[in-house]
């Protein structure tokens, strides 16, 4: 049962490539035209991740799944609700808790769309709604990457982060136009992506240590990491468990208010509670020209593992609380 949740007692394998390529950039950032190199082999790369997604994802579930539909507005409402309302409200930790740059990572991490293998897998230890979760996973998935960048444009204009027509053109490129690509061709090539799904995971996992390369390459050569004392760190930490402590409150209890089951909960709670890193560090590096990328991504790194370790715990909690005659 357990081996079905990632990361449980252990750090992901995949974060810690993430933090290795870090202390490389740390220690061989790139620059000049070495840096525009990569920087642009990073784009090609987020091309090809989303290009993936889209071949992936099965759009027919999707609309199949739709009849349920009390489910899964309440986990849409959750992530691209709830999640923002309380990130514009920790806007009230700056300064004396979280440091500018820090808060606009908090706040974009709630903007994310949530996860979609990590949260089917925990609602399956659970013993929960799968069906459900798959299509809310999956959803939120494909909603995310327009409306991602729409509350971005809403809720960062007024932090001073501008979004100018060259950002929806590189949105539009890099991540919609692949996405769309990908469901179109899913038809012919998406049997041969789920039998070569491993090897494809380097290529999306590749992509990503590409993005985080590049982020904090420019953030060594910015000197961003003056700005990050072990106290602001420290501060971030907190604030990102309470940040999930709250959003777990609110979909497990809030469910029970609006009469779900057990297994609708289970998928409320998981679905709705978790931040997908694979959707949010690609699309920072179309939303964030200009900024500190690296201090804006660190709050969803650190988010991520919280997040799944914390979530893994209460699956098998729960799990080993259920009445034995639930159908697994």
């Amino acid at each position: 049962m357990f081996s079905k949740i990632p990361l449980l007692g252990r750090l992901d394998p995949f974060l810690v490539a993430i933090l290795l390529t870090v202390a490389f950039a740390a220690i061989v950032p790139a620059d000049g035209v070495a840096l525009d190199t990569v920087a642009w082999a990073a784009k090609i790369a987020i091309g090809l991740l989303f290009f993936l997604y889209g071949a992936r994802l099965s759009t027919q579930e999707a609309i199949d799944g739709l009849r349920h539909w009390r489910l899964h507005l309440t986990i849409l409402a959750t992530t691209f609700v709830v999640f923002p309302l309380l990130g514009l409200a920790a806007k009230v930790l700056v300064p004396s808790v979280l440091s500018e740059p820090l808060y606009l990572g908090v706040l974009y991490l709630c903007l994310l769309p949530s996860t979609v293998q990590s949260a089917i897998a925990l609602v399956s230890v659970a013993r929960g709604n799968i069906p459900g979760a798959v299509v809310s996973s999956s959803a939120s998935s494909m909603i995310g990457i327009i409306v991602t960048p729409i509350l971005v444009a809403l809720t960062m204009s007024t932090q001073g982060v501008t979004f100018s027509g060259s950002a929806v053109l590189d949105i539009v490129l890099m991540l919609l136009v692949p996405f769309l690509a990908g469901q179109f061709l899913r038809r012919w090539i998406g049997g041969w992506v789920k039998e070569h799904g491993k090897p494809l995971k380097l290529v999306d996992r590749g992509s990503i240590l590409l993005v985080v390369y590049v982020a904090f390459s420019r953030g060594m050569n910015e000197d961003i990491w003056s700005m990050l004392s072990p106290g602001r760190l420290a501060a971030l930490v907190g604030v990102c468990v309470a940040l999930l402590a709250i959003v777990l409150t609110l979909a497990w209890y809030g469910s029970r208010r609006l009469g779900f089951s057990y297994e609708d909960r289970t998928a409320i709670l998981f679905c709705g509670s978790t931040k997908s890193l694979a959707t949010g560090l690609p699309m920072a590096t179309v939303l964030f020209p200009g900024q500190p990328i690296g201090l804006i991504v660190l709050p969803l790194m650190l988010f991520h593992q919280i997040q799944l370790l914390t979530c893994a715990a209460i699956a098998a909690r729960l799990a080993r609380r259920l009445p034995a005659a639930v159908p697994a």
